[in-house]
This record gives C-alpha cells, structure tokens and sequence, in this order.
C-alpha cells in the first residue's frame, strides 16, 4: 500500500505540474483565442463583437492571473475545455471526442499489436539464437524501423493504391459513405485502415523485437533458468514463465508510454493518409491558431502518458515483488 499511495502521489504532483504548465503556456503566446478568430474576418470586427468573441473564448483580459488559473483549474475538472476557433461555434471537448476514436482504434490497435507480436518474436529468436529465425527477422526489421512514417506511409500509398489499387487512396472512409453503426460501414472503416495500421506496424515492431532479444539473452543466462532446463522442465514453459516473464519488466514502462501516446496519434502517418483523428486534427490546430484547442490535446496527452505510466508501475511490482522492496 506504500508503495502505491507514492506512486499515486507522484502522479498527483505530475498532473498538476502538467496543469500549470498548460495553463501559462498558452498566455505567453502573443495575441489570445479571440484575436485568432477575429484574423479571419480581416480584422473587420466591432468593439462589442470582440468583446462577445472574448467571453466565448473565456478570455478576460481585466482578470488577474491567479484567478484566471483557478478558474481555468475548476473548468478543466469539470471537462470544460473551451470553444474552439477552427471549429466555431463547437466546444473542444465536444470536437475531440469525435476524432478520439479513429486514433485509439487505428494508433491503439496497431501499438498493442506490434508490442505482442515484436516481443513474442524477440524472446523465441533469443531462445534459439542463431537459427534461422535469429539472422534474419531482427536485422530485417530493424532496417525497417529505421525509415520515417511518412515515407513508408506515402510509398504504401503510391504501390497499394495508386499503382495495384488495392486499398482506398485516403481518409478513414468513403465519402460517399454515411457514418452508422452498421457492418457495412464498419468494413468500409476497417479497409481504409489497413494501410495506415500496417505503416505503424512494421515501422515499430522492429524495435520491440531487438529489446526483447536482448533482455532474453541476459535472463537466459541467469542460474534459476539453467536450473529449470537441468529440471527438465519444457522449453515453452521456461521461456514464458521463467525467462520471458523477467525480460518483460523492462519493456512495460516502454510500452506503457507507448499508449499513453495513443491518444496524440500517429500524427505523421494520419496527416499522410488524411485520417480523420487526434493527430491530423492538432497539425490543423496548430496551423489555424486553435489554442483551445491545442492547450487540451497536450494535456490529453499528457494525462494519457501519466496514467499509463502509473498503471505499468503497479504491473511491474504485481510482476515482480522485488520493486516494491527497492522503492
């Protein structure tokens, strides 16, 4: 219980860390939100329309700085973000929640994906170091890792749609198609995705493999392993719950951030594929000056990154007694 009430703590302390710095950051940028908007209008805007702009906007250029932070403290708690300027009249809560989705089922999918699927290939080419599986796949992927989303992105593009015409060209779904909740959109929704999962599929999955080859080879060394093979236990059982059990640990604060960054998106691989989430959607805030919104999409991230690394805490030390004792 120690241990958990520090690492609450902690994420207490980080959270409102994060607050403040969200809260300032904003208000050392020239202009305000209300400014942004009015640009639009060439500046033709009266008095009172401005003023009007600046109530919607939440700005309030008489109010002293330490009650417009704990104003802006009680609005955030309560999951009032803002008005946005691109998306005016609409609130930024209510905008991110419609490209929330397509980001945690397109980044999300894919992430846990190429985790699972890059760690278990990683522990078997260690455990049969030097076969064939070894020599080939780490190297392979690796090279892959190395080449830039959008490259990837843009060569899936050019040979799987324009060239073979395989896949859909952009978007994350027909246009001609009406967003319901039915198969045949769900299937239209899914098609379009393959490309952009499979960009961040094989341009990660590299880097899982290699960590999880190199912490299984320095577990495998280890006495309690070559006890359980002098034991005779089976060979699947000693790698998943001796060895491949030990050589997770330090992947999962990896991988915890990992999904806390989900919830941004893949920002290069969504604006290349012009898929509608949280990625593609702060490139267009940032170009239009949308600092509603912008200030809520990195304290998303931020809080998502947080709680993700607190939940691989509590995992590690259910896995593995030892940090417990340590910390």
């Amino acid at each position: 219980m120690k241990y958990l009430a520090r690492r609450f703590s902690f994420l207490l302390i980080a959270l409102w860390a994060a607050l403040t710095v969200n809260f300032f950051i904003p208000r050392l940028m020239p202009g305000n939100p209300a400014l942004a908007m009015m640009a639009k209008f060439h500046g033709r805007v009266n008095p009172s329309a401005l003023h009007a702009l600046e109530v919607a906007f939440g700005v309030n250029t008489h109010q002293s700085l330490m009650s417009a932070y704990f104003q802006y403290l009680g609005n955030t708690l309560t999951g009032n973000l803002g008005v946005s300027v691109s998306y005016f009249p609409l609130s930024v809560s209510s905008v991110i929640a419609k490209a929330l989705p397509w980001s945690l089922s397109l980044v999300g999918v894919a992430t846990i994906l190429g985790f699972v699927s890059g760690t278990a290939l990683g522990a078997i080419a260690a455990w049969r170091r030097g076969g064939a599986l070894d020599n080939v796949l780490p190297p392979a992927f690796i090279v892959i890792s190395a080449f830039p989303y959008f490259w990837v992105g843009l060569l899936s593009i050019w040979l799987f749609s324009l060239t073979l015409g395989w896949f859909p060209l952009l978007g994350g779904y027909n246009e001609t198609s009406t967003p319901t909740w039915s198969v045949a959109f769900a299937l239209d929704v899914l098609w379009h995705a393959v490309l952009p999962a499979s960009t961040i599929l094989i341009t990660s999955i590299g880097g899982w493999i290699l960590t999880m080859r190199n912490n299984m080879i320095s577990v495998i060394a280890e006495d309690y392993v070559k006890m359980a093979k002098a034991k005779g236990l089976k060979p699947r059982r000693i790698i998943w719950q001796y060895a491949g059990r030990n050589a997770l640990l330090p992947n999962l604060t990896g991988f915890a951030m990992s999904l806390g960054f989900v919830i941004s998106g893949a920002i290069l691989v969504e604006y290349v594929y012009n898929y509608p989430g949280v990625g593609f959607m702060l490139l267009q805030a940032v170009e239009q000056e949308d600092y509603a919104l912008m200030q809520a999409l990195f304290l998303l991230i931020t809080v998502a990154v947080l709680l993700a690394i607190f939940i691989s805490d509590i995992l590690t030390a259910i896995l593995d007694p030892r940090t417990r004792a340590q910390s």
